[in-house]
C-alpha cells in the first residue's frame, strides 16, 4: 500500500508538473507567438511602405519619360514648320532685297543732302556753345572755390 501510495503520489506529482510545465510552454510560445505576430506587423508595414514609395517613383519615372515623349514629339512635328518658315523667310529677303537697293538709292541724295545743310548748322552751334561751356566751367570754379574759403577750415 506504501507502494500505491508512493505511486499514486508520484503519478499526481508528475500530472502536476506536467501540467504547470504545458501551462508554462503555452505561456512561452504565446509570447513568441506575439512577438512573431509583431514582427510580421513591423515587415508587412515596412513592405507596404517600400511598396508605396517605389510606385510613386515609378509614377514620377512613367511622367517623366511622357513628358520627354511629348517634348519629342512636338518638337518633331514643329520642325517641319520652322524649315518651311525659313525657307519662306529666305525667299522673302530675297525678294525684298532689290526693293530695299531701289529704296535706298532714292533715299542716299536725300540723306546726303540732308548731312550737307545740318553740317553746318552742327558745327555754327558747337561754335557758339563752346565758348559759354568755357564761361560756365570758370562759373562753376569760382563758385566751388568761394564755397570752399566759406567753409571753416579742418
Amino acid at each position: 500500500m506504501k507502494f500505491s501510495l508512493v505511486a499514486t503520489l508520484l503519478v499526481v506529482l508528475a500530472v502536476t508538473h506536467g501540467s504547470e510545465a504545458r501551462s508554462l510552454v503555452k505561456r512561452e510560445v504565446q509570447a513568441e507567438v506575439d512577438k512573431i505576430t509583431q514582427l510580421l506587423k513591423e515587415m508587412s508595414a515596412s513592405i507596404t511602405t517600400a511598396t508605396q514609395d517605389m510606385v510613386e517613383k515609378m509614377k514620377a519615372l512613367e511622367m517623366t519619360n511622357t513628358a520627354q515623349t511629348y517634348m519629342e514629339d512636338s518638337r518633331a512635328k514643329i520642325q517641319p514648320l520652322v524649315e518651311k518658315v525659313q525657307a519662306e523667310a529666305a525667299k522673302l529677303q530675297e525678294q525684298v532685297k532689290p526693293f530695299i537697293s531701289n529704296i535706298e538709292e532714292h533715299i542716299r541724295p536725300l540723306t546726303d543732302d540732308f548731312s550737307a545743310q545740318v553740317q553746318p548748322l552742327a558745327d555754327n552751334f558747337q561754335a557758339q556753345v563752346k565758348p559759354l561751356t568755357g564761361m560756365m566751367e570758370k562759373f562753376l570754379q569760382q563758385v566751388m572755390e568761394q564755397s570752399k574759403a566759406l567753409l571753416p577750415p579742418q
